[in-house]
């Protein structure tokens, strides 16, 4: 028989935190899978886990949060799967509610993050450009895009994992596919406490930079690769189109960089046509096997 519910934790060097989250989460899911994946860690998250008489998979080195959400969900035999963070962040009462949501018809819950409970003021405009992003390209309103704090069926969610990447943004990536497969999300409001322990985090504007383009880059291909990729060749070939006309007005001819913006509007518009066409060949199963539901 598998368990109503399992609950993962990606783990590494969050000693200090599972020693108090973990007799908590034991405390008011007695019965209830708690599976802690130990993701390289060098400290004895290990031995606190197994003190604790909860499931731990370890990774021989780190292979990353995304790497580590895949393994636990390998390894839960439970039919509402349920993600937290194990530096604390989480509150093990919120569970409850998310499984609640979870039964109310949804196939994702998603703790969102009041806004007066994120880390930094970076982390706070970032997500919010973010969920604004996210809720243009799907045309759904997404209050808290990157949680790591959810409720998914397992059935479902077990056929994204291919899709899932093994460092960041797994929470992007499974949002956008069940919006694309047609699979209902839903939101609880939470409160995220700061981290056990937590170390002043530095900004590194070029590293978030480039993992804010990859998320954008990733929203857009996951959902609907033409609605992101159409605008782009529309502008482009919209600044061709002024910069012919204003070196024809002056000089009478048609520039290289006139034909370089054509070309490339050109070239933006076939990238979106294929990616629109990928992005439909990902969900083809899972959606199809959603309409034979609603049949049934």
């Amino acid at each position: 028989m598998t368990c109503n519910i399992s609950i993962i934790l990606p783990a590494k060097n969050e000693a200090e935190s599972l020693e108090k989250l973990l007799p908590e989460l034991r405390q008011n899911f007695p019965e209830e899978e708690i599976i802690v994946v130990n993701d390289g860690s060098t400290d004895n998250t290990v031995e606190i886990c197994e003190r604790n008489q909860v499931t731990v998979v370890s990774h021989v080195y780190s292979m990353g949060n995304g790497a580590a959400i895949k393994t636990g969900t390998r390894n839960a035999a439970g039919n509402i799967l349920v993600f937290m963070d194990a530096d604390g962040q989480h509150s093990p009462e919120d569970i409850n509610r998310l499984v609640e949501k979870v039964e109310e018809g949804f196939d994702m819950a998603v703790g969102a993050r009041q806004m007066n409970t994120h880390a930094s003021l970076t982390r706070r405009i970032g997500n919010t450009l973010y969920n604004k992003l996210a809720s243009w390209m799907t045309g759904y309103p997404i209050e808290d895009l990157t949680s790591g704090f959810r409720a998914a069926r397992a059935r479902h969610f077990k056929k994204f994992l291919y899709l899932l990447p093994n460092k960041f943004s797994y929470p992007t990536t499974s949002t956008m596919a069940f919006f694309r497969s047609g699979l209902p999300v839903g939101y609880v409001p939470i409160k995220a406490a700061n981290r056990s322990g937590e170390r002043k985090s530095h900004i590194r504007l070029f590293h978030d930079g480039i993992r804010f383009l990859i998320i954008i880059l990733k929203i857009g291909a996951l959902f609907s690769p033409m609605r992101f990729f159409l605008p782009i060749s529309g502008l482009l070939f919209m600044t061709g189109l002024a910069y012919y006309g204003y070196t024809y007005f002056n000089w009478g001819r048609l520039t290289n960089m006139s034909v370089l913006m054509f070309m490339a509007s050109l070239f933006t518009f076939l990238i979106g046509i294929v990616s629109e066409q990928i992005s439909a060949l990902h969900y083809k199963d899972i959606i199809e096997s959603k309409r034979r539901t609603v049949r049934s």
